[in-house]
């Protein structure tokens, strides 16, 4: 169990040293950021679609 713990340990620092695989980790939170702030938009923007198909329903009702 020891032995198990220890190559995870070493494992790790190795990954912590490494640079090589910083810039895929880098993509991948802008990648997490955009994401984060279109989900965000998405309710503002459902609701002004929302909006505007009540007023385009409403408009098309009373005018038949």
């Amino acid at each position: 169990m020891k032995n198990l713990i220890f190559k995870l340990f070493v494992m790790f620092q190795d990954l912590k040293s490494n640079e090589a695989g910083q810039d895929l980790v880098e993509y991948a939170l802008v990648v997490a950021l955009i994401a984060f702030g279109s989900t965000a938009g998405m309710s503002t923007l459902a609701t002004g679609i929302n909006s505007a198909f009540n007023t385009i329903s409403s408009d098309l009702a009373t005018s038949l």
